[in-house]
Parts: C-alpha cells; sequence; structure tokens
C-alpha cells in the first residue's frame, strides 16, 4: 500500500514520476469536456428548466417504474444476492466524464476491487446529458476488465435525456417511454415542454457494439429500475434516485419507507449526499417528511449514508440518539474536482474539525486549484501555492494543525492569505458573518465546473466497503494518476462501522 496524502507530499502524487498506465486504456479520440461551453450549457438547460417551471422527474420515474413492473421487475424492487456472511462492494460516484480523470480511477480500482462482488455507481454515470450513445466510452469501455455486475443510481445529468440511456443499460434494455399528451398553451407545462431537452435519435449499432466490452455472464446486472435495494449476506444496500433537484417522489419515499423496515442492517446509496461542505441537506419527500428522518430513526437501523453529486469525498461520523450514523459524500470517481478548500471548518450536528475527513486535503485543493487558474489566467507568480504554502494558510485560516506532516517552517505571506482568499479558501464558522463577500458561493458555482485537467494529480477517489456479519470496513481509495498509485492505491480514509 502506498503512502497517502496524510502522509506524504509524495503519497498525494505531487511528484510522481512515473505516470499511469491509464493512458492505454482511453479511446484514440476524447472529447474533452468543459462545463463553459455554451453549447454544453445550453444541452444540459433542463435542471434550471425544472427550477423555473415545475420538476417533472416524479412523473416520469412513476411511469418508468410501472413499465419496469409491467415487464415483470419484481414489485418490491428488491435484488436478492447470493453473497454469504462475509463480501466486499465497491462504491464510485460521478463516473461518466469520459476522460483522463475518469479513466485515470480505473486501474487503482480494479487492483483495490479484487474479489468484490459487485459496484455501485452513484449518481451522474454519463456526462453531460445521459445520452445513450456517451456509454461506449464512459461507462462499458472503461469497466470492461472488471469482473462483476455494476448497478446504478442516476444523477441529475442522467435525467436530462428523461433517463432513456440508464434504463437501456441497467433495466433490460427498457423501451422508450410513448409521449404524453401536449400540455395547454402558455401554462407553466407548455414553457416546460418548449424548452425542455429531448433525447437525441440513439446509435443502435454503436450500442450493440459497446455492450460486447462487458458481455460475460459473470459481469451482468439488471435491476428493477432507477431506484431499488439489494440484499446480500447480513446486509440491505437501499438505493434512492434523487432526480433533477435533489428531492424523491411521493411513490419512491413510501417504497423507501416500507423497504427500511425491519432489523437488517442498512446502508443508504443516494444521488445527493445528505451532509456535505458542512452541511446538512436532508432531501425533502414530495407529501412531507425527508430522507434523512428515515435514515435517523432507530428502527430502520441505518449504519452509512452515501451519496455522490459533489466530486470529492467527505465523511461525518454523526450521533443520532446514542449510535454513530456514517454520513460519506463519494463523488470522486472521474469527473473534475470539486473543491474541498472551500469548506469552512467543520461544525454540524455534532462533528467538529477533528471528527471530520475529506480527499483531497484542503490544502493540496487549494494548491491544485491555484495551479489551475495560475496557467489559465497566466498568472503562474502571483497565484501559484506551494503545496507546503497551501497547507499552512489552509491551517492558518481553520486555526487547525496541518494534516501532514511538515518540514521547514513555511512563511506565510500576504500574497498567499490574499490568493487563498481569492480561490475561496474556508474559514472559522464564527468568522463567517464577517466575510460578508459571496467568493464561496461564486467560486463553487462558476469557476469550479471549468477545472477539468488533463494531467496528474487528479485526487479522484472510490470505495471498498468489507462487511461481515460484525462490522462493515469502509475505506476511501485515492487514484492520482501516478503509476505507484496505481499498483498500490493509497487508503485515504478508514472507518470500521459495527452492525450488531
Amino acid at each position: 500500500m502506498s503512502d497517502s496524502s496524510r502522509d506524504t507530499v509524495e503519497g498525494a502524487g505531487w511528484t510522481a514520476v512515473e505516470p499511469g498506465s491509464y493512458k492505454q486504456l482511453l479511446p484514440a479520440r476524447v472529447r474533452k469536456l468543459s462545463w463553459l461551453d455554451p453549447r454544453v450549457l445550453w444541452a444540459a438547460r433542463n435542471g434550471v428548466v425544472a427550477s423555473w417551471f415545475g420538476d417533472p422527474t416524479g412523473r416520469t420515474r412513476d411511469r418508468w417504474v410501472a413499465q419496469r413492473t409491467t415487464a415483470g421487475a419484481p414489485a418490491d424492487k428488491v435484488i436478492r444476492r447470493p453473497e454469504g456472511d462475509r463480501f466486499s462492494f465497491l462504491v464510485i460516484g460521478d463516473t461518466g466524464a469520459g476522460d483522463d480523470s475518469q479513466y485515470a480511477v480505473v486501474p487503482g480500482l480494479l487492483q483495490a476491487g479484487r474479489e468484490t462482488s459487485f459496484a455501485v455507481i452513484t449518481s451522474d454515470v454519463i456526462y453531460p446529458v445521459g445520452s445513450t450513445d456517451d456509454y461506449g466510452t464512459k461507462f462499458f469501455r472503461p469497466y470492461q476488465d472488471y469482473p462483476a455486475p455494476i448497478y446504478a443510481i442516476p444523477g441529475n445529468h442522467d435525467w436530462y435525456e428523461d433517463l432513456g440511456g440508464f434504463m437501456r443499460v441497467f433495466c433490460d434494455d427498457a423501451p422508450p417511454l410513448p409521449p404524453e399528451p401536449r400540455p395547454r398553451p402558455l401554462g407553466r407545462a407548455w414553457w416546460r415542454a418548449l424548452l425542455w431537452h429531448r433525447p437525441r435519435p440513439e446509435d443502435e449499432q454503436g450500442l450493440t457494439e459497446a455492450r460486447k466490452l462487458r458481455s460475460q455472464p459473470g459481469q451482468q446486472a439488471v435491476q428493477p429500475g432507477p431506484y431499488w435495494a439489494i440484499d446480500a449476506g447480513p446486509l440491505r444496500i437501499v438505493g434512492i434516485d434523487t432526480g433533477l433537484l435533489g428531492t424523491i417522489d411521493a411513490e419512491q419515499g413510501a417504497w423507501l419507507r416500507e423497504v427500511s423496515r425491519g432489523p437488517r442492517p442498512k446502508i443508504l446509496l443516494t444521488g445527493s449526499p445528505l451532509y456535505v461542505d458542512g452541511e446538512h441537506h436532508p432531501c425533502p419527500i414530495e407529501g412531507g417528511g425527508t430522507v434523512d428522518d428515515i435514515v435517523r430513526d432507530p428502527a430502520h437501523r441505518y449504519v452509512a449514508a452515501i451519496g455522490g453529486d459533489i466530486h470529492n469525498y467527505q465523511r461525518y461520523p454523526v450521533d443520532v440518539d446514542g449510535r454513530t450514523v456514517q454520513y460519506v459524500v463519494s463523488g470522486g470517481g472521474g469527473a473534475f474536482m470539486h473543491a474541498t478548500h472551500t469548506i469552512p471548518r467543520v461544525s454540524v450536528a455534532n462533528v467538529t474539525e477533528s471528527d471530520f475527513r475529506c480527499y483531497p486535503l484542503r490544502g493540496d485543493s487549494l494548491a491544485f486549484y491555484s495551479r489551475v487558474y495560475a496557467r489559465r489566467l497566466r498568472l503562474r507568480r502571483f497565484l501559484t501555492l506551494s503545496e507546503a504554502e497551501a497547507m499552512a494558510v489552509v491551517a492558518e485560516r481553520l486555526g487547525v494543525p496541518s494534516v501532514r506532516p511538515r518540514g521547514a517552517p513555511v512563511r506565510v505571506t500576504r500574497r498567499v492569505r490574499l490568493v487563498a482568499s481569492l480561490l475561496g479558501a474556508g474559514r472559522r464558522p464564527e468568522r463567517r458573518a464577517r466575510f460578508r463577500l459571496p467568493v464561496r458561493e461564486l467560486y463553487t458555482q462558476l469557476f469550479s465546473p471549468s477545472s477539468a485537467t488533463y494531467s496528474p494529480p487528479f485526487f479522484k477517489s472510490f470505495l471498498r466497503l468489507d462487511v461481515t456479519g460484525e462490522a462493515v470496513r469502509l475505506r476511501c481509495f485515492a487514484a492520482t494518476g501516478g503509476r505507484a498509485q496505481e499498483i498500490a492505491p493509497p487508503v485515504e480514509d478508514e472507518v470500521t462501522i459495527p452492525l450488531t
């Protein structure tokens, strides 16, 4: 096992001397995705349209579920697997960029994922709009050598073409839904229909060829719909679909309450994390209540809730009436890296900074972004921070010790502090009221989506969960793009979750 970023600069991937083998896996032509491209933003407009004119995903989801039930999917939506009391599985989130940052994860995932029974993708299988035609290079090709089944729950990007591609690939080649009647002119539904992005015609031959890359019997996975549960050994894994806007409809909410009953220990997998960036997002259910209400109910015996959508790793061990529930963000599977240095000093639900874990470390995140924008704005001498400078200024701003052991003392200059402020570095909670400029919000919403890079370190991650009758061992593995981390993927975080 390699050093982690918490141990050394080399473990973070900053000084990798040998590039990884992932380049050999890439297709001959890689279409680079930029979230500053107006054409991409226009194609991915459905989230904005839904927020303005009403979110139709609940009704569309119900239609997909009804179609699958009619086709013979189990009514309880439970997948029953033959695992014994001991098994392992992978969780990887927000994968489908189709570029270096996605493929850089694959060698380490195959190495650390040996002898796992299955994998689950949590959120955004395909960028930018979940198109069926993108599954070849963004799903089938990168994971062609993973020998076990892969299940998935959709993210908002998978919904940008009404979930058609997702349902074809993961739900037994589900046919398109029949068109609905046209809405009345000039109403909200009419404007939504007018502006809505529609699926493009599918390349049937291309999809047929792509499927051959994962055609072995042991690789096949058929799930009953966009939300489901897996019974495996002593554990029930519950996957929910949070649609375009991070909510769930009433029918799915009723199913979630039903499938959560009983004494069997459970882990929730969700497209939208319940704790993220130092904040609580309980996920509303149409008609009343929240997803987190269900997770917190002691009768349901949830031990963890893992969400994608945010492209990094975070963990919050929350005390819920005397028991600990691990709330995890795991969205570092392939898309551009969301900054962690913008996360303020953590103080939420009795979780303090000393309890909180994230990857990349905030200092590495700040150093990464300083180099990205130094290069793009051609201000290398001013904006570039060394890893040591970034670690030191983050420790100063948060009032915490530096995570990684320091070498020589580092002087935090006025320039270093100014760069940290410009790039939205987090501050202590008690100082937020004095910091009125919306730098963090501007940074995370405008600048961060343009941060895709094509050279290491990538600061990607995935989870391996090893299950026994007594506990679940959860490990976050890093993927930097360096050869050393491919051969022996470093463990960035580890926790043992009791089941008894």
